[in-house]
C-alpha cells in the first residue's frame, strides 16, 4: 500500500467517470481495491458515480496527465472505429453489453488459460471471424526468451496447442497444428506421436512447406534437419492439411512470417470459411524486427497481421519508478488483457498474484498507454503535464510504429 495512493486513486476514478461514464466506475472500483483497500472487488458497493470524489481539488498534475492521454487515445480510437465496417461498428458498440468484462483474472493453471482461450475462439468462429490471434505466456512469466531454453518454449507451445486442438475437435472441427518447417515437424511428430494417436483423426501435425509440390534446392536445404537425416521424415502431412478446417500456426519466427502468409492464403483464404489461428507467436516481438535488413518489410503488418483479431490476449509487463520518499523505488506489474467479445482491459497485478481491472476500452491500448494507466492507478503519475520531468520520465515517444500507423494498415482488426 502506498501512502496517499487512495486519494490519487479516487481522483483518477473521478476523471474516468467524467471521461467515460460507467467505464470509469469500473476503473474506480478496480483501482481502489487493487491498491489495498480492505474490501473484496466482488463486494464493492461504491455507487456510480461516487459523490465523495466530486469535491477533490488535489492531484491536478495527475488529472492533466490522464486527461492528455485520454484525448490522444480518443482521437485514435475514433479513427479506428469510423473506418470499421458497419458490422464491426455494431459489434464494438455492444461489446460490454454482450459480455461483461472480468473485474479480476487469476488463472490457476495453463490448462485454465487454454480453456478460456478456446472458449473465446469458439465464440469468434461463431461470429464469423476466420483470422484470429491467441497470445499468453506459454511458460511461467519468471522465464523469458533469454533465460529459458528455446526447446522449452517450442515444446510448451506444442503441448498447449494440442490441448486447444482437443477442445476444438470436440466441437466438430478438424484441427491442423502447423509448425515452421520439416525439421520442426519431424521432431514434434516423434515426441507427440502417442498423443496424436490418442486424440483421434480430427487433429494432425503439419508444417508450412507441406503444400509445395516437390522441393527446390533452396527448399531442400531449409527443410532437412539432423534428426530427420538420422531418424527419417515423419509421414506426409499434405492430405491432412487439405482436409482440415482450422489451422493453429505455432513457433514461427519473423523471417518465417512470409511462409505463414503464403500458407494461410493457400489453405485458409479470406472468405473461404476456414479458420487461421496464430497461436502464441509473440507478434509484438516479431513486429519489432520488420523493416530491418533480411527481415520482412512493414507491409507484412499493414496487409497481413493487421487482419487478425486478438480473441484471447494476456501480456504481462513489469515496471518500476523511483520516488522521492520511502521506499524510493516502487515496483509494479500489470498486463494487457482481452477476452473476446469483451473489451481490452488494463490489469494491475496485486500482491496475491491476481490481476484487477483498472481501465477498459473498445480499442487496444498501446504499451505506453498501458504503463500510464498503471501509474495512475498506483498514484505515480505525478509529473506536471508538459514539464521537462514528464518528458524525461515518459520519453518523447511512447508508442511503436505499428501502433501509430493506423492510417496505413489495410485492416484494423488487430486493434478491435
Amino acid at each position: 500500500h502506498i501512502p496517499g495512493a487512495e486519494a490519487e486513486a479516487h481522483e483518477m476514478a473521478a476523471l474516468h467517470m467524467q471521461m467515460s461514464g460507467q467505464q470509469g466506475a469500473v476503473a474506480h472500483r478496480s483501482a481502489t481495491h487493487s491498491l489495498g483497500m480492505n474490501v473484496p472487488i466482488s463486494m464493492c458497493q461504491c455507487p456510480p458515480p461516487c459523490a465523495a470524489f466530486s469535491t477533490s481539488t488535489s492531484g491536478n498534475s495527475q488529472r492533466a496527465a490522464i486527461s492528455h492521454t485520454r484525448r490522444d487515445r480518443a482521437g485514435r480510437r475514433s479513427l479506428v472505429l469510423v473506418s470499421a465496417t458497419p458490422a464491426q461498428q455494431q459489434e464494438q458498440q455492444g461489446l460490454v453489453q454482450s459480455k461483461g468484462a472480468r473485474s479480476t483474472y487469476r488463472p490457476e493453471s495453463f490448462g485454465e488459460m487454454v480453456t478460456d482461450a478456446v472458449t473465446c475462439c469458439k465464440q469468434a468462429i461463431k461470429d464469423g471471424l476466420t483470422r484470429v490471434e491467441v497470445e499468453f505466456p506459454p511458460v511461467p512469466v519468471k522465464l523469458d526468451g533469454y533465460k529459458g531454453s528455446s526447446d522449452l518454449f517450442i515444446d510448451s507451445n506444442i503441448t498447449l496447442a494440442l490441448a486447444a486442438a482437443r477442445q476444438l475437435a470436440e466441437s466438430g472441427r478438424r484441427v491442423h497444428i502447423v509448425m515452421p518447417d520439416q525439421g520442426e515437424y519431424d521432431r514434434g511428430f516423434k515426441l507427440y506421436k502417442a498423443s496424436l494417436g490418442a486424440l483421434g483423426n480430427n487433429i494432425s501435425f503439419g508444417h508450412l512447406r507441406e503444400a509445395q509440390e516437390g522441393f527446390s534446392f533452396g527448399g531442400l536445404i531449409t527443410s532437412i534437419s539432423i534428426d530427420s537425416i538420422v531418424n527419417g521424415h515423419a509421414p506426409s502431412s499434405k492430405v491432412a492439411g487439405e482436409q482440415a478446417d482450422t489451422y493453429l500456426v505455432i513457433n514461427a519466427t519473423c523471417t518465417e512470417l512470409l511462409n505463414v502468409r503464403e500458407y494461410i492464403e493457400l489453405r485458409a483464404p479470406a472468405g473461404g470459411g476456414k479458420v487461421a489461428m496464430l497461436w502464441n507467436l509473440e507478434l509484438d516481438s516479431l513486429r519489432g524486427d520488420m523493416g530491418l535488413p533480411a527481415f520482412p518489410s512493414k507491409d507484412m503488418q499493414y496487409t497481413f497481421l493487421a487482419a487478425f483479431r486478438p480473441v484471447f490476449y494476456l501480456r504481462p509487463r513489469d515496471y518500476s519508478k523511483s520516488v522521492a520518499v520511502a521506499p524510493f523505488l516502487v515496483n509494479y506489474s500489470g498486463a494487457l488483457f482481452r477476452e473476446y467479445p469483451g473489451p481490452w482491459q488494463v490489469m494491475l497485478k496485486q500482491d496475491n498474484g491476481e490481476y484487477a481491472c483498472i481501465a477498459e476500452d473498445r480499442v487496444r491500448y498501446n504499451l505506453g498507454e498501458l504503463k500510464e494507466e498503471l501509474q495512475a492507478a498506483m498514484g505515480l503519475a505525478t509529473e506536471v503535464e508538459g514539464s521537462a520531468m514528464q518528458v524525461l520520465r515518459r520519453g518523447v515517444k511512447n508508442s511503436t510504429w505499428w501502433e501509430d500507423d493506423y492510417e496505413v494498415e489495410k485492416s484494423h482488426e488487430w486493434r478491435l
